[in-house]
C-alpha cells in the first residue's frame, strides 16, 4: 500500500475549508434583506440607480440597503478598467455618481436618503 503524501492531504483539506467558507458567504448574501420589498418597488416604479464600481458614494448608497442591494435597479456606468463611461450612461448624460433617475425624468445625485427615494417613488419603507 502506498503511503499518502501528508502535504497532499493537508492541501485537499485546506481547499475544502476555503470552499466551505465561500459557500457560507454566498448563502448569506442570498438571505432576504430588510428592504427587499422597497428595492423591488423602486424598480417597479421606474427608478434607476446609475453608478460605478470604483465610486465610494455608490458603495455607501448600496450599504443603505444591506442584503437588499442585490435587488436594486442598478446600472454600472464604468468601463472595466475604470477609465471610461459605458454608452448606456453616456446616452443618458450621466455626469456623476451615484445618480438616481425617476420615472418622471427627474434626477437626484449623490447619496440619497431612503426617505427621499420613498418620497420620489411612492414606495413605502418598512
Amino acid at each position: 500500500m502506498k503511503k499518502i503524501n501528508l502535504t497532499f492531504v493537508w492541501s485537499v483539506a485546506a481547499i475544502l475549508i476555503i470552499a466551505g467558507i465561500f459557500f457560507l458567504i454566498a448563502q448569506k448574501n442570498r438571505e432576504p434583506g430588510e428592504l427587499d420589498e422597497f428595492a423591488i418597488c423602486l424598480k417597479d416604479k421606474g427608478a434607476v440607480f446609475y453608478g460605478a464600481f470604483w465610486c465610494s458614494h455608490c458603495q455607501n448608497q448600496k450599504k443603505f440597503f444591506g442584503n437588499s442591494a442585490r435587488l436594486l435597479p442598478y446600472v454600472e456606468c464604468s468601463t472595466p478598467d475604470g477609465r471610461g463611461q459605458l454608452q448606456v450612461c453616456r446616452g443618458k448624460n450621466i455626469e456623476g455618481y451615484p445618480t438616481w433617475e425617476f420615472a418622471d425624468g427627474n434626477r437626484e445625485s449623490g447619496e440619497i436618503p431612503l426617505t427621499l427615494l420613498a418620497e420620489k417613488t411612492g414606495c413605502s419603507l418598512p
